[in-house]
């Protein structure tokens, strides 16, 4: 890396890939920082153009608020709009009670931005109803993780041991377009005479890497799992040793998995018997062994359960809780791992904790100096929040999430937010969901801040300020301190990050994700590589005073010294080295042992039918991210995805008349949307694709649907019920 450019990380998927910023005559620049293990310099067209958002030219610099006179939105001071904001919540308080105030947050917020504002909403508001985007994450993964291991960080092994192991299965994943820096860990597996199977309706970029290539029906991931765990037992492929020394619940998981025989499952998912065996053997031939799933099976209505199964998979075969083995989770946005665990999301506290735990709500309670009592308690989780908006819930402050776009049954999203007595939306730029807002407030963004993010290996990073924000722009941090002020908390919530992330590591102590061995000093130190939680600090540390926690620091007792160390009394102690690899002693449960759980096939919440004879899947592609928001102000990236499009196969292209580029009318029970065909046989033709980045007509999740799974509240964005319609030459006219 350049040796003036200021060390940071990308703003957008959870690889956080490191990179360098330099400023000069030109601008902004990014450079490569090699130094940095997960993306060793490597960027994608995103990252290496993320600067462009920076531009004043695209972004927001002043606030703006709903004029009464004209109904426009138009320039204001900070004071205006802070005190716009703060009136229109505290009134909607007052007439309607705490929960008629809604707080909807962002998977990109910063760790100290997501804990400020889950503390915003429980202390400042009083309200239970907070939620945020990354419920449509991988909310299933993180229930299924908590179910089996009593924890859930998205992969508990970094990302340098997948080219280490034996065999990957990838499921539901386009790594090459979503995350392009990390296929290179599947090509080392294959150079190192790993294998990889890759499970897809689509023959994605990724798929093509695969050694085999599943393409089974949207909607059973699940039945395509226990097939294959059927077949483990029935060829007596099992690791019954490891079964019984470190797990519970087999006998009634084995069972479930039985009643899903091969020629079961080829009915279901249209994988073959014979593919089945081929998976099925390669799997239980490596030494060791991987799962790594993503959005495909775990947004889904019963995306828990999917990824229970494939976890059942792992646990038969003793492929977790050993080295180079087991289940993880690729997590989709930049902090959408530290982004609920600490206090975003509907039901839990900083570290991880249950909101409903009195001992949680008693620890959390004593940083932030308030009556354990006065604590709400759990809320709705996203969708359910955002269908409410206009009922019970009055008002809204939200913070870097583009529903109107992003949403499942976006239309009727839309009309929510329409629907509400105040909605007030901090964000970068004016998206399209900030277009609907009262009060818009310019926040500034990742290279213009510091703060603390995590990222899908559960690993700690700092993204260090670079550049000054422009005029009339202010922190998310700011932002929430003058809104609180105004409530009458002009305590307890802090301007500068680092005090911040201070009272983080506080609240976060003994939770399970344990932050308290982390600051900022630590992560400034040596290549900027970051820390895994969980990383406690040593008992009695006093982690809240800027303690230092560098190696060999003396921090108290308590902490789990190297191996071999001796240390006296008085002597120096090392930190807590973090945790790169979890459970290799012994799982995060009461009693140590992974918990099998019993699951069974179950048809999607909609299937096709006569009036909606094809099913809809929807995802990204590699030019745009999530709802575009920023992506769709970058030219680059325009050029290269320009617009949305609906991917079929030749055959049913050809039964509907409908030649490539013509224009596609989709329809479901919630809504349409037209864009190009795109024709190809990549696709299942019983499937039809499309990218949701895009609003208007184009926008994709106009016709998906909100059934929601019910332990993770996931909805089941990647598959419904739909029907295609070609436009006549005279309509197109």
């Amino acid at each position: 890396m350049h040796s003036k450019a200021t060390p940071t990380h990308c703003p957008y998927c959870a690889l956080q890939c490191g990179m360098g910023l330099t400023s000069g005559p030109g601008g902004v620049e990014v450079v490569e920082r090699p130094e940095f293990p997960v993306n060793g310099g490597a960027l994608c067209g995103k990252g290496r153009t993320a600067t462009a958002v920076l531009s004043s030219r695209v972004r927001l610099t002043e606030p703006l608020v709903r004029s009464h006179a004209t109904g426009r939105l138009e320039p204001a001071t900070w004071e205006e709009a802070i005190g716009r904001v703060a009136d229109g919540l505290s009134r909607t308080r007052t007439e309607h009670g705490a929960d008629a105030c809604g707080v909807f947050g962002g998977g990109g917020l910063t760790n100290e931005k997501a804990y400020a504002l889950g503390k915003f909403a429980r202390v400042a508001l009083g309200t239970s109803q907070i939620d945020y985007n990354g419920r449509f994450c991988m909310s299933s993964a993180a229930a299924a993780g908590q179910r089996a291991f009593g924890l859930d960080r998205g992969l508990p092994f970094p990302l340098e041991d997948i080219p280490r192991t034996g065999c990957v299965i990838l499921v539901g994943s386009n790594l090459a377009e979503t995350m392009p820096p990390a296929l290179r860990y599947l090509t080392e597996l294959k150079a190192n005479g790993g294998k990889l199977i890759v499970i897809d309706p689509r023959r994605t970029r990724t798929a093509e890497q695969a050694d085999l290539h599943l393409a089974p029906r949207p909607g059973t991931d699940l039945a395509l799992a226990l097939g294959l765990l059927h077949l483990v037992v029935a060829e007596g492929r099992t690791d019954e040793a490891f079964i019984e020394r470190r797990t519970s619940g087999w006998e009634e998981a084995r069972a479930a998995a039985m009643a899903h025989w091969p020629e079961y499952v080829e009915r279901i998912s249209g994988v073959s018997v014979p593919e089945l065996r081929d998976a099925a053997r390669m799997f239980c031939d490596a030494e060791a062994a991987m799962v790594l799933t993503a959005r495909g099976p775990e947004q889904q209505s019963k995306g828990t359960d999917t990824v229970g199964a494939w976890i059942n998979l792992c646990l038969a075969t003793g492929n977790a809780g050993r080295p180079l083995a087991g289940y993880g989770c690729l997590t989709g946005q930049g902090n959408g791992q530290g982004g609920r665990e600490h206090g975003q999301k509907a039901d839990q506290l900083p570290g991880y904790r249950k909101l409903t735990d009195p001992a949680a709500r008693a620890h959390v309670a004593g940083v932030w100096g308030v009556d354990p009592d006065s604590l709400p308690g759990p809320g709705r989780s996203a969708y359910e929040l955002l269908d409410a908006l206009g009922g019970d819930i009055k008002a809204l402050l939200l913070m870097g999430s583009n529903p109107v776009v992003s949403a499942p049954r976006a239309a009727h999203v839309e009309e929510r937010l329409r629907s509400l007595d105040f909605l007030a939306v901090a964000d970068v730029v004016l998206s399209e969901t900030a277009q609907l807002a009262d009060v818009v407030l310019p926040v500034t963004q990742w290279a213009e801040e510091t703060g603390t993010v995590t990222n899908l290996e559960g690993r700690v990073l700092l993204r260090r300020r670079a550049v000054s924000a422009p005029d009339g722009v202010r922190s998310d941090l700011d932002v929430l301190h003058g809104i609180a002020a105004l409530l009458g908390h002009g305590k307890g919530f802090p301007t500068d990050p680092e005090e911040v992330f201070e009272e983080l590591r506080r609240a976060s102590a003994g939770g399970v994700a344990d932050y308290s061995g982390i600051s900022y000093a630590r992560l400034r130190e040596g290549n900027g590589e970051g820390v895994f939680w969980p990383c406690p600090a040593d008992e009695g540390a006093d982690v809240g005073g800027g303690v230092d926690v560098s190696e060999g620091a003396d921090v108290g007792g308590g902490v789990d010294v190297s191996e071999g160390a001796d240390v006296g009394e008085g002597e120096t102690r090392a930190a807590h080295p973090g945790t790169p690899r979890l459970f290799l002693d012994r799982f995060a449960t009461e009693d140590g042992l992974a918990r099998f759980v019993p699951v069974s096939h179950r048809a999607a919440a909609e299937e096709p039918d006569a009036e909606y004879p094809v099913l809809l899947t929807t995802g990204r592609v590699l030019a745009q991210y999530q709802s575009g928001a920023q992506t769709r102000r970058v030219d680059e990236l325009n050029s290269a995805a320009p617009g949305p499009f609906v991917e079929l196969h030749p055959r049913l292209a050809a039964r509907l008349r409908i030649g490539e580029g013509e224009p596609v009318t989709v329809v479901s029970r919630r809504g349409r949307a037209v864009a190009p065909a795109r024709i190809t046989s990549a696709i299942r033709s019983d499937t039809v694709f499309m990218p949701f980045h895009w609003p208007g007509e184009g926008r994709a999740n106009s016709l998906t649907n909100p059934a929601l799974d019910p332990v993770s509240r996931m909805p089941e964005f990647k598959v419904c019920a739909v029907r295609l319609e070609r436009l006549e030459r005279l309509e197109r006219a």
